[in-house]
């Protein structure tokens, strides 16, 4: 029996839920269905990828390995699916801004597959704030930005954003707000908070915040997203948190849950941003359009 694209995608699913119930749901298929092909899965595989128990389904450290190899197959296939074979005679060098969570959890992939595409495009790449990219844009030493397209205030600036991510409460596994129907900012404000503040995310925080009159009991600040990933595993307060950023599990191994608030929690946009008015080099035209192909944007410019 070989393995199935189907099989990969509801591990994931199931991995990533830690319940197959839930992992169904996102799915839109039936349980069985996903029970079936993670039991298939297994047998394929010969080894055990899941703890069965009450409380969902816990990887295995055969089934963490496995998730690691099961992500690169299904970026690898999703790869394939938005082959572009336009033409890869591009020479030139593009100047890009990027800011700190872009350049570790959006970027790196995307320009791993853009030098292949366009092997003679020199990409310059300068990590920096919000502020400075937007002053190196209006000022021309960067051609382009990629950044969290929901913080920029310029108008002088255009900006096209490619993935929106939600936002959800980041807990560790048995958490007892797992148990409730449904959570909100009233309960979250009850929990101690880790405090995320790279690339402005205590403002944007502060901004749902102050909505409501609930307050986050705030007993650490970090810029560090594994930080804040550890401490949750551990137990040592929850965070709010985009799903650009999570994984399920932290360095030490330990799960970390997320739910869905019934409060109106802004998702984090991440796309590009350049001069209003700007000539778009080749170089830049490539750029824009191997995001446009990768996340079936209609090219509006």
């Amino acid at each position: 029996m070989s393995l199935s694209l189907k099989q990969i995608r509801y591990f994931v699913a199931t991995a990533e839920c830690g319940q197959i119930s839930q992992a169904a749901v996102e799915l839109s298929i039936s349980q069985s269905a996903i029970t079936t092909a993670i039991k298939e899965l297994e047998r394929t595989v010969h080894v055990t990828l899941f703890h069965r128990s009450q409380r969902g389904m816990d990887l295995t450290a055969a089934g963490r390995q496995f998730l690691s190899h099961a992500y690169e197959i299904l970026a690898k296939v999703e790869e394939a699916a938005n082959l572009n074979v336009l033409t890869n005679d591009l020479e030139g060098t593009l100047s890009v801004a990027a800011t700190y969570t872009v350049i570790g959890y959006f970027l790196p992939s995307h320009l791993e597959k853009i030098s292949r595409a366009f092997p003679r495009l020199d990409i310059q790449l300068f990590e920096l704030n919000r502020e400075t990219i937007e002053e190196g844009l209006l000022a021309n030493r960067y051609d382009i930005a990629v950044l969290l397209t929901s913080n920029i205030l310029n108008p002088a600036l255009a900006t096209e954003t490619l993935l929106s991510s939600t936002r959800r409460l980041w807990v560790p596994a048995k958490h007892p707000l797992l148990e409730r129907e449904s959570v909100g900012l009233k309960e979250v404000s009850e929990e101690p908070y880790i405090m995320l503040t790279v690339d402005e995310a205590a403002h944007t925080s502060l901004k749902y915040w102050s909505t409501t009159s609930h307050q986050p009991t705030v007993t650490l600040r970090t810029s560090s997203v594994e930080a804040v990933r550890s401490l949750v595993a551990n137990g040592q307060g929850v965070a709010i948190l985009s799903d650009m950023v999570h994984r399920p599990w932290s360095l030490e191994g330990k799960r970390i849950e997320t739910i869905v608030l019934n409060d109106t929690i802004p998702a984090m946009n991440i796309g590009l941003a350049w001069r209003k008015g700007i000539s778009f080099s080749p170089a830049m035209e490539a750029f824009r359009s191997y995001f446009h192909n990768a996340y079936q944007i209609p090219s509006s410019r």
